[in-house]
């Protein structure tokens, strides 16, 4: 906003972001529909679920703030990227940079528009190979946001999340496929994506759940002592001296916050056992027991979350594979209660115990959604100075106004397009329902655990390849004392997550590494000290633009799409029905993936070139 302060726009960009991350409770909310225990999403308990859980995830960043913000070297490319937009557009010199972002901006949101509006370009292309019948695939993707983001995190993390990537196609996928039978109506490419979603997403899974614990034990020191400092504040003795960048919520507010919130939990989780026909005593120790998890997984997400934003950004976070160890934890618990209680022995009582886990690790999720956008928010206010504390009540502020927004915005895409295996409507037509795929394997999970059907042995096998990898990590770290390490989270973030979004991360973060080994070669022979922080500048703003701009066409999208479905029209109403266009798309695809490469290095390079 042209008339308004840097710190006006903020808070604007705080409180709406806030609100919009509460969208990703459609992870594991739908399960409840799919399982056939809901057949609408009441209001009240959806508002609940999102303002409970998201202020819990703003309450548990507030600790983390100091030890993985401020006192951290993580690179948070989403928080650097909207802190350089914010810095460009208050500056009022001819190179402010808003030039770049708006270059990448709009360059980003175009290709974004031929790709996901028209269709005439692919999104990715992979290309496939056998040996016997091992299955091999050589992926890559075209999002040029995911470029910007690799080109902010940096190399170290871009590498390890490549090897995750090797690891699950170039070793498990493959022999899962060569120990395995494909089905004879199988085709090769979709045989190996069961496999990899069957199995090997597991493996991920489990590297992710030891990494997190193991993340979370290094950052204990700095947290405690971000607490400590905080209580030091209750007492008056540093408020007067520190600075207004460095002033968090009180102890005080956050403790009577807390209370308030984790009475929500409880009105929430009332309402949704009491519908059960349960003793008032096993209803109690149900609230308590889920309260209690909601509450503690939450702080532990929380942190694990932050850590990944920071890591590999909101983008590339695995959210869903952190929804999905907060499902196994909170069945595990369920189940011990439920075989005590004699609720385990029915199928109603199993049926009820999947809800109540779906349920509770819905507000967990939500926490964990916060958490990992958030830390990216007081990223961005640290870089332009803003005051935490304020950002911290916007925050709070955003996630109320998010909750109530969500839960019809939720109701409208169920009955506008159904979700698998769940429509509101016998006349729908399925093939057009809404597949939910992180709902729908949450789901399965649960349903695994309460019927004794969950597959161990791909979680457990992830976490004992955590244990090597960090054990790995740590001598690299020792022996090259902190030059080379192996961040077993984005190890595990390459295992999990698809091989389309990790490779534009890191062609990304090679192609970052490369201009700067260019740029220092280049200083060194021409004496300038000035062209490596014009080179460093350059390229965040050029990767902030096609973060933004391929962003805001997907939000242009969805509202197009979203008006188009609910007057009765196409899902993809803007689509060029081209035929026989699938491998000329990719060719596009590719073609204009790797112009916008070239784009990228010559806005950096330029940096040369000025004065």
């Amino acid at each position: 906003f042209k008339d308004s302060s840097i710190l006006e726009n903020n808070m604007v960009q705080t409180q709406a972001s806030s609100a919009g991350t509460l969208s990703s409770v459609i992870f594991v909310l739908p399960g409840l529909l799919m399982m056939g225990y809901w057949q609408e999403f009441p209001f009240w308990q959806t508002v609940l679920i999102c303002a409970s859980g998201g202020t819990l995830g703003v309450l548990f960043t507030i600790p983390l703030r100091r030890a993985m913000v401020v006192n951290s070297d993580l690179p948070y490319p989403e928080g650097v990227a909207a802190a350089e937009i914010l810095k460009a557009g208050n500056n009022n010199e001819s190179d402010s940079g808003v030039k770049d972002i708006a270059y990448g901006g709009i360059f980003a949101a175009t290709v974004a528009f031929f790709t996901n509006a028209l269709r005439v370009m692919s999104d990715s292309a992979s290309a496939w190979f056998s040996n016997g019948k091992a299955l091999f695939q050589l992926p890559m993707g075209f999002s040029l946001a995911l470029v910007g983001a690799g080109y902010l995190i940096g190399i170290v993390g871009g590498l390890a999340m490549l090897f995750g990537t090797f690891l699950a196609w170039g070793i498990a996928v493959p022999y899962f496929t060569a120990t395995g039978d494909m089905p004879t109506d199988a085709s090769i490419v979709s045989y190996a994506m069961a496999e990899w979603k069957t199995k090997v997403r597991f493996i991920g899974v489990g590297t992710i759940g030891i990494a997190a614990i193991w993340t979370l034990l290094i950052l204990l020191k700095p947290m405690i002592e971000g607490m400590i400092h905080s209580f030091r504040m209750l007492k008056g003795s540093q408020a007067e001296s520190e600075h207004r960048i460095d002033i968090d919520l009180s102890p005080k507010t956050i403790i009577y916050i807390l209370l308030a919130t984790v009475v929500l939990i409880v009105i929430s989780l009332y309402h949704f056992v009491a519908t059960a026909p349960i003793s008032a005593e096993l209803a109690i120790l149900l609230v308590v027991v889920c309260t209690l998890l909601a509450v503690l997984i939450g702080f532990f997400v929380a942190a694990a979350s932050g850590y990944m934003a920071g890591l590999v950004g909101s983008s590339s976070s695995p959210i869903s594979g952190i929804g999905i160890i907060s499902v196994i934890v909170i069945s595990l618990v369920l189940v011990t209660i439920g075989k005590s209680s004699g609720l385990f022995e029915t199928a109603d009582g199993q049926k009820f115990l999947t809800a109540l886990t779906l349920f509770t690790a819905s507000i967990v999720l939500t926490t964990a959604t916060i958490s990992n956008d958030n830390l990216q928010d007081l990223k961005t206010g640290l870089l332009v100075e803003a005051t935490p504390w304020r950002q911290q009540v916007a925050l709070i502020i955003g996630c109320f106004v998010g909750a109530l927004v969500i839960a019809p915005v939720l109701e409208i895409l169920y009955h506008a397009y159904g979700f698998t295996g769940a429509l509101p409507r016998p006349d729908m037509d399925p093939t057009q329902a809404l597949s939910a795929p992180q709902a729908t394997i949450m789901t399965t999970i649960s349903q695994g655990i309460f019927t004794n059907h969950l597959e161990w042995t791909y979680i457990l096998t992830g976490v004992g390849l955590g244990i090597v990898l960090i054990i790995v990590d740590a001598f690299m770290r020792k022996t090259s004392k902190g030059r080379f390490a192996l961040p077993v989270l984005a190890v595990g973030i390459g295992i999990y997550l698809p091989p389309s979004i990790n490779m534009p991360v890191v062609v990304g973060a090679v192609m970052a590494w490369l201009i700067t080994r260019n740029i220092k070669s280049y200083a060194k022979r021409t004496n300038d000290t000035e062209v490596e922080k014009k080179a460093e500048r350059f390229g965040t703003l050029f990767a902030a633009g096609l973060i933004v701009g391929e962003s805001l066409m997907g939000v242009i999208l969805a509202f197009i799409i979203a008006a188009s479905v609910t007057s009765g029209g196409s899902e993809a109403p803007l689509a060029l029905e081209l035929k026989n266009w699938d491998n000329i798309g990719e060719l596009l695809g590719l073609a204009v993936f790797i112009f916008g490469i070239f784009v990228f290095i010559s806005r950096v390079l330029r940096a040369k070139r000025s004065k």
